[in-house]
């Protein structure tokens, strides 16, 4: 237990408490920004264990900024974890590379290397017949989970560098053709979160 003493002094009042209070509203704001994402790409199990521990974590947190209403550190600590919070949540977001885009591709060049490219790595393609501003264009669709935009990124400037093309994200697609991994499964993302992780599932 610690003594009395401590929990008056200086160091426990404006060092200590303060960046406990920011750790734990780093920790509950990171949770509230990841349950988001989760219920936005349709991940809903995970959901409800992630909202007990962002609450509990907030009660702590809210406790004793609360309980140390003259301290103006703690009000810094907590606004400044709130801020975190979210840098962290995203940083997580973007390491797990969530759900699925479509890539539109726009060219006036040869695209055969690239279609090849694009069906031999297993991603579905559609190509059809388009006329630009300068004359005749393909245009390609692809849809592919958000970890592979970076490949086809790559296989775009091998290709047909210069092309034009656009990233959306897709809220909900039925059936498709993506490459497949054996090893892969509903919850294969959060291998990402651990130290040295890729997800690559």
């Amino acid at each position: 237990m610690l003594s009395a003493s401590f929990l008056q002094s200086d160091l426990f009042n404006w060092l200590i408490l303060p960046l406990f209070i920011f750790l734990a509203r780093t920790c509950d704001v990171t949770l509230a920004t990841l349950r988001n994402v989760f219920i936005a790409r349709n991940i809903r199990k995970i959901v409800p264990f992630l909202g007990f521990f962002e609450v509990l974590i907030w009660l702590v947190a809210i406790t004793q900024t609360v309980k140390n209403l003259n301290n103006i550190v703690s009000y810094i600590a907590f606004a400044g974890g709130y801020s975190m919070g979210i840098y962290v949540g995203l940083a997580i977001e973007e390491r797990l590379a969530l759900g699925k885009q479509v890539i539109r591709i726009i060219t006036n060049q040869d695209t055969s290397g690239l279609i090849s490219a694009l069906r031999n790595a297993n991603m579905g393609t559609t190509v059809i017949d388009g006329h630009g501003s300068k004359g005749p264009v393909k245009v390609i669709f692809t849809t592919l989970k958000r970890k592979d935009v970076q490949i086809v990124d790559e296989m775009i400037s091998q290709h047909t560098p210069g092309a034009f093309y656009t990233v959306e994200d897709i809220r909900n697609s039925s059936m498709g053709v993506f490459p497949e991994n054996p090893n892969e499964n509903r919850y294969s993302f959060l291998k990402a979160l651990l130290p040295g992780g890729v997800n690559r599932s």
